[in-house]
């Protein structure tokens, strides 16, 4: 059974009590399956569960050991932490197609973050035991695995320097950037379905700020703001624009 942390939602049951095998179509969202071999499929797909988080729920929890590893078939997850003042940091955003905890699951230690689910979301885990025997018999896996590693040590530094930025406009657009890398997020396309107050619990910002922000980026005619979501027209150019106004300072910065 799923049960990263147990924990419990307002619904009354955990996602653990919710846990099923994956269908067809949540298979063909998870990444790293046509790195195997048909023998090495089968295994994977025979161990793989899938559960519905409901908002709030901790689908990893600070201090408790890793059973399976992780990923969002849909829906969105965020990656934090309490710091010493009572606050709470956030690492990272995992919309669909992102798998998480690696590190920890390959070194069998317990969890150094939380993840919670901003919405009511579908994760996918792979039990431990079955990561460690791919880690053993595939190369395909491996290789997958070692692109998250790397692509993870190039967004937490990237998130070290989002969290001194002082300029709103700039985090909101080096976290846009982060959400839309396409090796660690490989399900969220060209549309990440986004709120603004989900963006905003993300970045640290107000809802009314991250607005401010994301209107001077469309107007830049870097993104589109759609129905449910965000569309990026030049993640280039969103790149450029992040870096370039990192220098840049703001008296409007404020927490959510």
């Amino acid at each position: 059974m799923l049960h990263g942390s147990s924990n419990h939602s307002l619904h009354g049951a955990s996602i653990k009590d919710r846990a099923r095998s994956p269908n067809a179509e949540e298979l063909d969202g998870i990444p790293w399956l046509p790195a195997l071999t048909p023998a090495e499929r089968r295994r994977a797909e025979a161990a793989l569960v899938v559960g519905e988080a409901e908002v709030g729920d901790l689908v990893c929890r600070v201090g408790r050991s890793p059973t399976y590893w992780f990923g969002v078939v849909e829906g969105l997850l965020k990656m934090s932490n309490d710091n010493a003042d009572g606050g709470s940091v956030t690492y990272a955003g995992i919309p669909p197609g992102g798998w998480f905890g690696e590190g920890t699951v390959m070194k069998r230690e317990p969890y150094r973050y939380n993840i919670q689910a901003l919405r009511r979301s579908v994760v996918a885990g792979l039990p431990i035991d079955s990561f460690h025997w791919l880690l053993d018999h595939s190369i395909g896996f491996n290789r997958f695995v070692m692109n998250q590693l790397n692509e993870r040590l190039g967004q937490f530094i990237a998130a070290l320097e989002i969290d001194r930025l002082n300029n709103p406009d700039a985090r909101v657009a080096r976290n846009l950037v982060s959400l839309f890398n396409p090796v660690l997020y490989p399900g969220v396309g060209e549309v990440l379905r986004i709120t603004q107050q989900e963006l905003a619990y993300l970045v640290g910002l107000s809802r009314q700020r991250v607005n401010e922000a994301l209107n001077g980026l469309s107007a830049q005619g870097l993104i589109r703001v759609e129905y449910g979501g965000l569309r990026v027209l030049d993640l280039t150019g969103l790149r450029a624009t992040a870096i370039s106004n990192r220098k840049n300072t703001s008296p409007e910065t404020e927490t959510s």
